[in-house]
């Protein structure tokens, strides 16, 4: 983009002035983005073609859920395309390189960390070749243009690796009794279907839809839709394997209307045990390795910021913020995140404790960009700027104050009105 380009006329001041816009961009854009990246796992999926409605006996909603709940396959090889369409603003390729250096890549950061590389699902199309023999050994790799970056798990150790630049990550797995639990590949519809299935209430509809074929295998179709009004989310259906009660296909569309915001699903599936083989791993020769520990202190110097953990979870893209009544407790923000209300209208709340977004003349040329990225609301709280995509919307008082949720633009306003 123009505003960040250089040549050699550029002086080091300049130089220094650019980085400063980028991390101020970071600082306000990325939030959001990184929501929208957290919301995608409450629904990923496509609309892959059917082969047939099988004839399957029926099944009642909560027969399925439970079906869902006793699923316990430990074994499994396939190949997942996903599809996703959070509509994230454009930035003229600087989203990508904000959405890296806020999972834990950044300026001098490491190709291959897994932080880094999975947001990329956050927009596009992808296919995945995925495998896994119990909690202590699993694969992912994403397929590229004449590339491919792998994440395997075996054991203690957690490896990431970049053909394309031939860098190689490596980190160690949690040792706490969770740990099967933490280290399984976030790109499964099981566990999209399983986030999604802890906001079924009383707020929410589930109902069975038929069957269907996903991957050569009977399905049954589970649809999960909000009772409310202002939610963004329209539907979610999951095509769960009428034998293993394994999720295969997960579906969100948005309230608008349109295409599903996100596609997941197996377009391959087998539950055979996959060859040993399959997650053994020696870093190429030539390749350059960064360390776990190297990784987190690279992050932290080119951000400039208080040293951060390194990624506890290494298939993981941190979790969306549970629904739920106001708890009043704090998680770590300046002003400690909150909860307003509850189910599908949920809306996470916090202080940053600082200036609200740049915006117009006062904020100079960056003012402006930002303006182009939100729209600007008003209302008895004051005024402030709303950045939306197709599923998250978030508004960012000029106080300071961050109102996200899987809602309208107008229901955050009403929440913002109603905490002043």
């Amino acid at each position: 983009m123009a505003p960040y380009a250089s040549d050699d006329s550029t002086t080091a001041g300049e130089v220094d002035e650019q980085r400063s816009a980028r991390r101020k961009a970071a600082r306000y854009i990325v939030p959001v983005t990184v929501v929208g990246v957290a919301a995608a796992t409450i629904g990923l999926v496509p609309a892959l073609a059917d082969s047939g409605d099988p004839d399957l006996p029926k099944i009642t909603a909560q027969q399925l859920i439970e079906k869902i709940a006793k699923s316990d396959v430990q074994q499994l090889s396939g190949t997942v395309k996903i599809s996703t369409d959070l509509g994230l603003p454009n930035l003229g390729g600087l989203e990508s390189g904000l959405l890296s250096g806020a999972a834990g890549q950044g300026e001098g950061g490491s190709s291959a960390d897994p932080t880094a590389k999975l947001t990329e699902l956050a927009s596009g199309t992808h296919t995945l070749r995925v495998a896994a023999d119990g909690p202590d050994k699993q694969k992912l790799s994403l397929l590229e243009n004449a590339a491919e970056y792998s994440l395997i798990h075996n054991g203690k150790d957690v490896w990431g690796y970049d053909s394309k630049s031939n860098e190689v990550y490596h980190g160690t797995s949690s040792e706490s009794p969770e740990r099967g639990q933490d280290q399984q590949p976030p790109a499964l519809p099981k566990d999209f279907a399983e986030e999604a299935l802890k906001a079924v209430d009383d707020t929410t509809s589930v109902t069975v839809d038929g069957t269907a074929q996903v991957a050569g295998r009977d399905a049954y179709k589970l649809v999960v839709e909000p009772k409310q009004s202002g939610s963004t989310v329209g539907a979610i259906t999951v095509a769960v394997d009428a034998e293993t009660g394994m999720p295969l296909k997960f579906t969100l569309t948005p309230a608008g209307g349109g295409s599903a915001v996100v596609d997941a699903g197996f377009t391959k599936v087998s539950f055979a045990r996959p060859a040993a083989s399959t997650f053994d791993f020696t870093p190429p020769k030539g390749a350059k390795v960064t360390e776990e520990k190297d990784a987190g202190k690279a992050a932290d110097k080119a951000w400039g910021e208080t040293p951060r953990k390194a990624p506890g979870k290494p298939f993981g893209l941190g979790e969306a913020p549970k629904a739920g009544k106001d708890s009043g407790k704090g998680s770590g923000g300046p002003g400690g995140m909150k909860t307003i209300g509850e189910g599908w209208t949920a809306i996470a709340t916090f202080d940053t404790g600082g200036e609200g977004v740049p915006s117009g003349k006062a904020g100079g040329e960056f003012g402006g960009f930002m303006d182009s990225l939100g729209d600007k609301v008003h209302g008895t709280f004051g005024s402030g700027t709303v950045f939306s995509t197709r599923l998250v919307n978030a508004l960012v008082t000029d106080d300071g104050k961050v109102y996200a949720g899987l809602v309208t633009k107008d229901a955050l306003v009403k929440a913002a009105d109603a905490g002043k």
